[in-house]
């Protein structure tokens, strides 16, 4: 019967998408010429050469900021969400390096937009701007993910005073895993990364132990920097536990700053005979993503 289930889900995900309006092709329609857009003091807005691709609730805030504690690193203040909606993909490249921000001509341009991960779409015409790219995704246990996703939900919707849905409700139905639950196709990892290699090879996409960044973030960004093959200058003295929070904060030449009060919420009870569900649901398609990238992950 689960074997059949995820059969289902895996019919249901795989489907290709509908676009919000009809392209006659899936590249920008206007693209930018090769000289970046230029500043008087010297500065520029220059295409990514770096793009956090997800995943949604694996810590991609977390990471994009300490990223940017290397002085050779300039992050986009905001998700750009270029590549995966249709209204802003429709305005072209000449749009998106509009969305970046000015930077020296050696640094590198930086992006996160974490729904990037999970858009069938989106590999395709990332590899048409760049093929040389480098990608970044940081990934944490799939179940915690889902209780992390749902978590954020409803919040959101406390915020909107809108009526929210036990977890129980939305996790299983009719006493099996909820396959309509949109959350649990985000943890389906390696569904998500056979795309992604069907345009970049492996050596183009560095995973992120999102659960190890909690626990201990500076040997995690160390890898990133071997990746993006920059000069080693995140170093220890960059972070600190606050008991408070419960998390690791960032510290850069003296300031101090922590992720916004809505990271690291708690997430809401689920019964062991769920969370159990939920593991062995989760077996199978883990083990065919460790099989993808060649290494393990300590998850459940």
């Amino acid at each position: 019967m689960a074997a059949l289930l995820l059969g289902l889900l895996l019919f249901a995900i795989q489907s290709p998408p509908v676009p919000s309006r009809p392209t006659a092709d899936s590249r920008p329609p206007s693209p930018p010429t090769s000289s970046p857009t230029s500043h008087p003091n010297g500065t520029l807005q220059q295409l990514p050469k770096i793009i956090i691709i997800g995943v949604r609730k694996g810590g991609t805030r977390a990471l994009i900021e300490m990223l940017s504690l290397h002085s050779a690193v300039a992050a986009a203040q905001n998700e750009v969400h270029f590549f995966d909606w249709e209204s802003h993909f429709q305005k072209g490249l000449t749009w998106y390096l509009s969305q970046m921000p000015y930077t020296l001509p050696d640094q590198l341009t930086v992006e996160k937009t974490p729904a990037y991960f999970t858009s069938s779409k989106v590999p395709k015409r990332i590899h048409q701007m760049d093929p040389n790219i480098k990608l970044l995704l940081i990934l944490r246990d799939p179940t915690e993910r889902v209780l992390s996703d749902y978590t954020q939900v409803f919040y959101n919707r406390i915020q909107k005073h809108k009526r929210c849905q036990p977890i129980e409700s939305v996790l299983v139905k009719d006493g099996e895993i909820n396959l309509e639950y949109k959350a649990l196709n985000r943890s389906l990892y390696y569904v998500h990364m056979q795309n992604w290699l069907q345009y970049f090879p492996l050596e183009s996409i560095h995973v992120v132990d999102g659960d190890e960044l909690i626990k201990d973030p500076f040997p995690e960004m160390k890898k990133v920097e071997r990746f993006l093959k920059m000069e080693p200058q995140i170093n220890t003295s960059n972070f600190y536990f606050n008991k408070t929070k419960g998390f690791y904060c960032l510290r850069d030449h003296g300031r101090e700053r922590c992720l916004h009060d809505s990271k690291g919420r708690a997430h809401p009870h689920v019964a062991p005979a769920i969370l159990q569900k939920l593991y062995q649901f989760f077996h199978e398609p883990n083990k065919k993503f460790f099989e993808l990238v060649g290494r393990t992950f300590n998850w459940k």
